[in-house]
């Protein structure tokens, strides 16, 4: 369609409020970058149908927030979001995680969830709070189901992390806030469970500065504690909010309690001082001693929080239902829309060039498949739409397959309930069936072939032996197990080439427990769960010789072979692990023989007579030996080679060999003694010791028979996390049994 210049300028200067939302601090100001950035600006306008699409996508997008729940493990993550769904209307009753009802928290769908009262996977929804449509990710606490948090975070544009008033900053709030700082996010605090014993937000508050380096301060102040807990005072409205009504829904406010005049006024000063040290604006009219109005306070925090230079921090108790409404509005105020913040991709065509996604459904489609389930009518994929719009029945490309798909089906997701919708655009997270591809894959309109970065995937460091107790159920345990390894990038199945045992890996011991317990439950299956056995080798230590003398006569043909020579180790690096040498002179032994003798030493060595394990590192020698014109044959001297290494191993003194694992643990230094002690009981040597700020790295070299079960024992007794282990190449420690 033909546009006139005056049209093009009129749709120019509608987008322009896009970039006015963007922060100064982030924008790259060079000539260059400010260019292409008023280029792709001036062809987004162009591709723009008319000036009132324009208008409805900016003020829509505007109005949309997708943010993530976040926290230690029961800190109150689902609770919080069941209150959130309560009363933004999308659910009709409040339900506990662990409800004797026996419904459970609408975001816990799985029986597992409902039964231990904890999140296993990460479950999207939507809700509508004041005209603004949130999208909501509710993760799991649990270090085992990390890779939820991660994808999670991977495309969200902000965040609530909770943290418990009694139990403060654990060790999960440090591995959350790490992901958080990962992938730039910017959140608000809520400090949740004020009506438990013991409760204390200010020790929290300071914990969050001191252990997670938060430049923060408290916009409420709780009006009493534990079982006082009434309400909270906001401090930049300065207004008193009390929560009335069975389930808390009706909030009355009031003037600011004159027993607390003076906490009051003391805590909204430091606010304003924290918040002044990064808002240029703020700290003006704070060193004039301007009064400070509370929408130029509530202006500057949004900017600080935007530019992730500051984290507001709410407190109430989810369960009480006191705090929850005051939180979502702060979410609206201070967290950003999916035009504030800057998502890049790699342009394919131009050697991973990065280019700077505007955000806008003008745009061409550009999609992240981030998460995977098997659903009840094939493969669900979650996507987080960064450009363009997505319509059921178009056509898109998969990037990464070069495969072109078409949309079946569009749905938006409210925990395992779906709603059939027609398009999605910019910004919004959605879900499509029938897309066979696998997570971390980037979908485009075909117009552009940019991919996305992808999601970190941290290495698994437990495994587990699995097999089905039915030889029969075969085929549904290897479905089950392509399935999982599909949906959870950490579940590794591998197969042990040696023992014959199908080896699962995660990220701890409930991590398998749970996917163990999904295939007796969703494929119909009972296994059997071990830890691997662990493979052993055998080897000398000294040289031994051996003579022997096979002689069988038992009509016919009869079998005679004789051997003789010796066996040695092999020295320290080698690259072999088993020498034959022929040295024998003249033909005691016709050549055609020798083939068998070697064959019959190898044979032998596959089982040692220690432990029964593959005997390594050995040199046998011949050098003499008899055969008999008739009698002899390959399989005679095969036979006297097997049974003149038995005769010859004991007196080559053997010994086992053991597998050692290298294992690298990052700890808060508070710990170091517990863990070092640990360490020596198992067996291991420490090999090197590192500070990076409050943590302590730690390198060792342990048995790998003594660290099964590690990554659960550590963790429980000392709140560590395991980052990765792998095994020693060739090096192994030797003993006598």
């Amino acid at each position: 369609m033909a546009m006139t210049r005056r049209s093009a300028s009129h749709l120019l200067s509608a987008f322009r409020p896009f970039s006015l939302l963007l922060q100064p601090h982030l924008v790259d100001s060079s000539p260059a970058a400010a260019s292409a950035r008023r280029a792709m600006s001036s062809a987004s306008a162009l591709r723009a149908r008319d000036e009132k699409d324009v208008a409805r996508w900016r003020e829509s997008m505007g109005r949309m927030r997708n943010i993530g729940i976040s926290a230690h493990i029961d800190s109150g993550k689902t609770t919080l979001t069941e209150r959130v769904l309560y009363y933004t209307g999308r659910i009709h009753e409040i339900h506990e995680v662990r409800g004797r009802d026996g419904v459970g928290a609408k975001m816990d769908s799985m029986d597992l969830e409902r039964e231990k009262g904890i999140t296993i996977q990460s479950a999207a929804t939507y809700c509508t709070w004041k005209d603004y449509q949130i999208n909501i990710i509710d993760t799991p606490g649990h270090v085992d189901f990390t890779i939820e948090v991660e994808r999670a975070l991977r495309v969200l544009d902000g965040a609530i992390l909770v943290l418990c008033s009694v139990g403060g900053v654990q060790s999960q709030s440090i591995t959350v806030d790490r992901q958080m700082r990962r992938y730039e996010i910017p959140r608000v605090a809520f400090i949740n469970k004020l009506d438990r014993m013991g409760a204390d937000p200010w020790k929290v508050l300071n914990q969050a500065r001191s252990k997670l380096r938060h430049h923060n301060a408290a916009v409420q102040v709780p009006i009493g504690l534990e079982e006082e807990f009434e309400g909270l005072v906001d401090l930049v409205e300065m207004k008193a909010y009390k929560f009335e009504g069975s389930s808390g829904q009706n909030v009355t406010a009031s003037d600011v309690p004159l027993n607390m005049e003076d906490l009051v006024t003391e805590k909204r000063r430091e606010l304003i001082e924290v918040v002044s040290e990064v808002d240029d604006q703020l700290a003006e009219a704070f060193l004039n001693d301007e009064p400070i109005t509370a929408n130029q306070l509530k202006a500057a925090i949004r900017r600080a929080t935007v530019a992730r230079k500051f984290i507001p921090v709410y407190m109430g108790s989810a369960f009480k239902n006191k705090g929850v409404q005051p939180l979502l509005d702060g979410v609206l105020d201070y967290l950003p829309c999916p035009l504030e913040v800057y998502n890049y991709a790699l342009d394919q065509n131009k050697s991973e060039e990065k280019v700077l996604l505007a955000g806008t459904p003008a745009e061409p489609l550009v999609a992240l498949a981030f998460k995977l389930e098997e659903g009840r009518f094939g493969q669900l994929t979650y996507l987080r739409i960064y450009d363009g719009v997505i319509r059921k029945g178009d056509f898109i490309y998969n990037v990464n397959t070069g495969k072109k798909i078409k949309v079946p089906r569009l749905v938006r997701m409210h925990s395992n309930e779906m709603e059939d919708i027609q398009e999605a655009y910019a910004g919004q997270i959605v879900a499509v069936f029938g897309v066979d591809c696998a997570s971390g894959d980037t979908f485009t309109d075909g117009t552009v072939k940019y991919t996305m970065t992808s999601m970190n995937v941290p290495e698994p460091v437990m495994s587990l032996a699995v097999s089905p107790i039915s030889k029969d159920s075969g085929g549904q345990f290897s479905k089950a197990l392509n399935r999982f390894q599909k949906e959870d990038p950490t579940f590794r199945v591998g197969l042990d080439a040696e023992s014959g045992q199908t080896i699962i890996s995660g990220m701890g011991e409930l991590h398998l427990d749970i996917y163990v317990e999904r295939i007796k439950r969703e494929y119909k299956v009972d296994a059997k769960v071990g830890k691997p056995r662990v493979n052993f080798r055998e080897t000398i230590t000294q040289r031994a010789e051996f003579d022997y003398l096979h002689k069988k006569q038992s009509g016919g043909q009869g079998q005679y072979g004789r051997v003789c020579g010796y066996i040695e180790p092999l020295p320290s690096g080698s690259d072999g692990k088993f020498e034959f040498d022929n040295m024998i002179i003249g033909q005691a032994i016709p050549s055609n023989f020798i083939p068998a003798i070697e064959k019959g030493f190898k044979e032998a060595c596959n089982s040692g007579s220690l432990i029964g394990h593959p005997v390594e590192n050995l040199r046998i020698v011949l050098t003499d030996g008899a055969s008999h014109q008739v009698d002899s044959s390959e399989l005679a001297f095969k036979l006297a080679a097997i049974y003149a290494f038995r005769q010859c191993y004991t007196s080559a003194k053997p010994v086992i060999l053991e597998p050692v694992m290298k294992v690298e643990l990052k700890f808060p230094t508070e710990f170091q003694g517990t863990v070092t002690g640990d360490m020596n009981k198992r067996k291991g040597i420490i090999v090197g010791n590192e500070q990076e700020g409050d943590d302590t790295i730690v390198v060792c070299h342990v048995p790998l028979n003594n660290m099964f079960g590690y990554a659960t024992a550590i963790r429980s007794a000392t709140q560590v996390n395991i980052l990765s282990h792998q095994v020693l190449g060739n090096v192994c420690l030797s003993s006598n049994f």
